[in-house]
């Protein structure tokens, strides 16, 4: 029989601290904590989605010596009402099975009702010495101050493109099929929006698609994602800078094939990028540079926040979307 496929992220999620990439300092302050035995009984653990909060607080419930019998996971999105936090409550009073801890891992924790909140506060002021609570959420606004207050906050840091990018590198050879180049890598770890898990779900498909060659071609990773070639977005830019109403409208119909959401976003990025060259900096595109230095009045700050405070039309927009990113660049015309 065939084994089971397993997705990559769970396939190279990290078993222990050492694995972990990325959010050194919250590392430091856990594995510190535990060397010195001032575990605390109730940690809050904050960040965007697929940063590793659930992954590391089960390393963190193996380093303090449980079994897997004694971690208990709670996706508080289904299990947000009051009944399941009573229940909760009753069984903190158990001992562990065969640790020396029971670790109760609340994910999405800011999705409990206001009745469940408070009954959990009442266990998290006085827990049982052999309980440790781990609560993630990506929302902590979104929890009572009461339960904030009463937990050890970690934060967990979106990883920026290169470390994102470099994990994608190590996962595409250490999988032994098609290999991706360094700036495919950095095309997924962009649109994985900060996330492992995105990212590498997104790595899957392009590898999934990719068996019979050694590498994947820059062009059909663009193509997989939907987003357009960097001279494309240039010479919309340039419409647009050179207030060239018909020119903008001819560049976004060479989009047609592209995702509209994520054209944007590369184009926020190109915007961002010649802003980047205005302060100094040094780059490689020399198509973008030229247009940095010679429209420096369109390609600054005053645009990326135009474009960011939009981008919001697109994703509500669906099946409208081009007919949004259209509207929006040709306002950028008339700014």
């Amino acid at each position: 029989m065939s084994q089971t496929y397993v997705a990559l992220y769970r396939k190279y999620r990290p078993q222990s601290f050492s694995d972990v990439v990325g959010q050194e300092q919250a590392i430091e302050l856990l594995t510190s904590s535990i060397k010195q035995n001032k575990i605390s009984h109730a940690y809050l653990f904050c960040g965007g989605r697929g940063t590793g909060k659930t992954t590391v607080a089960r390393i963190v419930a193996r380093e303090v010596g449980c079994n897997d019998e004694d971690i208990i996971e709670i996706d508080a999105a289904s299990n947000r009402g009051i009944d399941e936090i009573r229940e909760l409550r009753e069984a903190v009073r158990t001992a562990p099975f065969s640790s020396p801890y029971k670790v109760y891992i609340i994910d999405e924790a800011h999705m409990l009702t206001k009745e469940a909140a408070n009954a959990l506060l009442k266990t998290l002021e006085e827990p049982p010495r052999h309980v440790i609570f781990i609560l993630a959420t990506t929302d902590p606004e979104k929890l009572p101050t009461t339960i904030v207050s009463r937990c050890q906050k970690v934060i967990f840091k979106q990883p920026d493109i290169d470390t994102l990018a470099e994990r994608l590198l190590y996962v595409a050879k250490a999988e032994g099929g098609a290999t991706i180049t360094p700036e495919g890598a950095r095309k997924i770890a962009t649109h994985g929006k900060g996330s492992y898990r995105d990212a590498l779900g997104i790595l899957e498909q392009i590898l999934t698609g990719a068996e019979k060659v050694k590498e994947v071609a820059d062009e059909t990773i663009h193509k997989l994602l939907g987003i357009p070639q960097t001279e494309q977005v240039i010479a919309l830019l340039e419409a647009v800078c050179t207030k060239d109403a018909s020119g903008v409208i001819a560049a976004i119909k060479t989009l047609d094939q592209t995702d509209a959401l994520r054209t944007y976003d590369e184009l926020i990025e190109v915007v961002r990028t010649g802003l980047l060259v205005r302060v100094g900096e040094s780059i490689e595109n020399k198509d973008i540079k030229r247009l940095a230095d010679t429209y420096p009045h369109t390609i600054g700050s005053k645009l990326v926040l135009e474009l960011l405070e939009r981008r919001h039309l697109l994703e509500v927009s669906h099946t409208h979307s081009w007919a949004a990113f259209e509207a929006i660049l040709l306002g950028c015309v008339d700014m």
